[in-house]
């Protein structure tokens, strides 16, 4: 088991290891007796690490078959783990991951071995040139010629072998000798590496408890969903070739659909969205903001913004909820939007799970209330945008959608006739906590209402004052979800979500679209990623991979096959093959059986098959014989049967209405080497009304990240209105 189960890579690490205790053996007993201890120190230093690095590849071994097994046996005895069997697999998996780091610790010790064996040896030749004579005197009646080439031999096996540990890893065995195709297993394999690496990583950003946590808690789920978007490893494909898929993507140009066929937005739907934006960009009271805008200054940036030299005024600023002693992130919300700290009356910084961080703020000058929430900046924001599976809505989650009077009849009938809803796990849970937050706690009679109300209700400081919540990425979303929640109570609420996450089904996006409008600037990446898109994204990898003519067709039906397993009730209907020609290669029928040998005719799940007692065909001779361009045909299929699965996740979408800022294409003369500096200051814009179907899939693309920045989309939007406004249109007053 063991032999047939070991790379032949650690076969090859061992032996050298070993070569290496044997030769320092050799030279330390011919050497002793003519040098002095401290001579042969280098010597003995690099055999001992070769000889722990021995003892550390079998304790390696071992706990790396017990965690294979373990998670082999889970993975077919129950689909849901409970506690015991959860635990005893976490153990388990800890005692290989120490393993490993250990073996990367000799690993370095035996660099550093050899590298002081290498220096000692150019010193003592390059004092002494009868070095020889003297260090390897006695001992054995053995030639000096002899002697040197044992000495050369250990020196170049010492030096290669701490060098090619490096490239070969720290792992032992197999993991696929035992997980073989089997998507659970590989599933749950991912699953204990992003666990471990998620809660060691919050660990060194100060979150400790998450650590010691032993029940399945958020980081647990996060780590499941990452766990099942990398299951393609069962089908032998490696990370390598789905990046060069969408190497292949970006490099063919994966472009936005044409503008042409949609309406242009009136610039008075992005003025009020473009007044409100720096709001929601002062919610990053965090040095994340500044090391955008000033990556060379952003700590100066920062602290400037905190208030940190001007530590006399730390009193007249208002008191937040998590907050530093001088009241650093109110004095950075209150400095970045410009305006008296009288306006900000309420917040939260601190955070735990699921909750967001938020500012009410009170613009008596506009008549209107803002309740800004941060979108992405601490480890707890990147667990909820992880939290990505769909979680049911609520009549009370919909309250604003179900109750409010300003909604029209049908789209209350059309809401309530297509429960159950669906939204987006983590932004779903953390709308609920804010809600509670900002206005009590829902089912208390005793509380009338919560701020918002003291604030906006009737007799109170702001009555018939407008109501405006905003967000930029995360904050976006969570804005959305809280402001349908608080519809049915300030008919008056407007909510501006900029560059949002897709949170709810289609049914409750196209409800949300009077008082809900989301800006998507570009190929900005969060607005379309979901877990459908990530699925879909795999899909188009294999399509770049196939309309590239120097790939590989056997490459490509190996990388296909992830997404047949993708859902375990995912099925195609594969017609058995003709029987074989006889003038077929010998080469191309050698391809067809391994493609064959992972896959059943009937169902398309992973089964192990006797090769020796089976007659193996190709599951895709059905697609392939059906045109001149196979990976075309089978393309379809594959997306067909995706299509058709019922245990795809709920299609997530962008909240209320889409506006699309597209830039323009433009023939600059401008040398290459200039234009990353004025780029901006020529590009020009266009807003568009969206169609919600035309973003669900992300576009891989140079830009796809920087876009999401929130001053890029606020720069965009400026240049829209710049280039809208006439002497006659309404300032941006009198339409807040």
């Amino acid at each position: 088991m063991w032999i047939k189960s070991l790379r032949l890579i650690s076969i090859l690490i061992g032996l050298l290891n070993l070569l290496v205790v044997i030769l320092g053996g050799i030279v330390v007993a011919i050497s002793f007796p003519g040098c002095r201890p401290h001579k042969v120190l280098p010597i003995i230093v690099v055999s001992f690490f070769s000889a722990v690095r021995i003892g550390t590849m079998i304790g390696l071994g071992i706990t790396q078959e017990a965690t294979a097994k373990i998670i082999t046996q889970n993975s077919s005895e129950t689909q849901v783990l409970d506690a015991v069997i959860r635990q005893h697999r976490r153990v388990t998996y800890k005692a290989w991951l120490w393993w490993s780091r250990f073996a990367m610790v000799v690993t370095v010790l035996q660099i550093l071995g050899a590298f002081y064996l290498i220096v000692n040896v150019a010193t003592y030749v390059s004092e002494d040139a009868h070095f020889s004579t003297k260090c390897f005197v006695g001992g054995f009646p053995l030639s000096r010629a002899w002697k040197r080439k044992v000495m050369l031999s250990f020196l170049v096996t010492a030096c290669c072998i701490a060098f090619l540990q490096c490239c070969a890893g720290s792992d032992v065995l197999r993991w696929r000798f035992y997980y073989a195709s089997q998507d659970d297993a590989w599933k749950a394999h991912y699953q204990e590496i992003f666990d471990h690496g998620i809660r060691e990583a919050l660990c060194c950003m100060g979150r400790i408890e998450y650590l010691t946590v032993i029940e399945d808690d958020e980081v647990y789920s996060v780590a499941k969903l990452l766990g099942d978007l990398v299951a393609y490893r069962a089908s032998g494909t490696g990370h390598l070739e789905l990046l060069t898929g969408l190497a292949l993507l970006q490099k063919h140009g994966q472009a936005s659909k044409s503008s042409e066929h949609f309406v242009e937005a009136p610039v008075e739907h992005l003025q009020a969205a473009l007044a409100f934006h720096k709001f929601a960009e002062a919610a990053y009271t965090g040095p994340l903001l500044d090391f955008g805008r000033n990556p060379f200054v952003f700590p100066c940036a920062w602290l400037h913004r905190q208030g940190v030299l001007t530590p006399w005024t730390r009193k007249r600023r208002p008191t937040l909820d998590g907050d530093n002693w001088l009241r650093g992130h109110a004095a950075a919300f209150i400095n970045f939007v410009n305006l008296p700290s009288e306006i900000l009356r309420r917040g939260r910084v601190r955070q735990k799970k699921c909750e967001a961080a938020y500012f009410i703020v009170v613009l008596h000058e506009l008549r209107t209330v803002v309740i800004a929430v941060r979108g992405t900046e601490t480890p707890e924001d990147l667990i909820i945008d992880g939290l990505g599976q769909e979680c049911s809505l609520t009549e009370v989650d919909l309250d604003g959608l179900i109750n409010s009077s300003c909604i029209h009849p049908s789209v209350k009938k059309r809401v309530k006739s297509s429960f159950p809803h669906f939204g987006h796990s983590g932004i779903v849970e953390t709308a609920r906590d804010l809600y509670t937050q900002i206005e009590g706690y829902p089912g208390d009679e005793s509380q009338s209402g919560g701020f918002v109300s003291s604030l906006l209700g009737v007799g109170c400081e702001c009555e018939g004052y407008n109501l405006r919540v905003v967000g930029h990425s995360l904050g976006g979303s969570i804005a959305a979800l809280l402001g349908i929640r608080l519809y049915g109570k300030f008919p008056n609420l407007h909510v501006y979500s900029y560059g949002p996450l897709p949170c709810v089904d289609s049914v409750v996006a196209d409800a949300c679209s009077d008082f809900i409008t989301s800006i998507i600037h570009d190929n900005e990446f969060s607005t379309r990623l979901s877990v459908g898109s990530i699925l879909r994204l795999r899909a188009s990898a294999i399509t770049a991979l196939s309309e590239n003519t120097q790939a590989d067709t056997t490459l490509i039906l190996r990388l296909a096959r992830q997404f047949l397993y993708a859902s375990k009730n995912n099925s195609i209907e594969l017609e058995p093959e003709p029987a074989k020609s006889s003038t077929r290669s010998s080469k191309e029928s050698e391809d067809k059986e391994q493609e064959s040998c992972l896959f059943d005719g009937n169902d398309g799940r992973q089964n192990h098959v006797d090769i020796e007692n089976t007659d193996l065909v190709n599951p895709f001779a059905s697609v392939l014989n059906q045109s001149d361009d196979p990976i075309s045909q089978f393309m379809q299929t594959v997306s067909r049967s995706e299509n058709s699965s019922a245990t795809d996740p709920t299609e997530m979408y962008l909240p209320g209405l889409l506006i699309h800022i597209v830039p323009q294409s433009q023939n600059l003369n401008i040398p290459r080497w200039k234009s990353w500096r004025i780029h901006d200051d020529h590009q020009k814009y266009k807003a568009f009304f969206a169609n919600r179907d035309a973003l669900k899939d992300i576009i891989v693309s140079p830009n796809m990240f920087f876009d999401h920045l929130p001053w890029r989309c606020n720069k965009a939007m400026q240049k829209v209105v710049e280039a809208g406004n006439t002497a006659g249109s309404p300032g941006v007053s009198h339409i807040v």
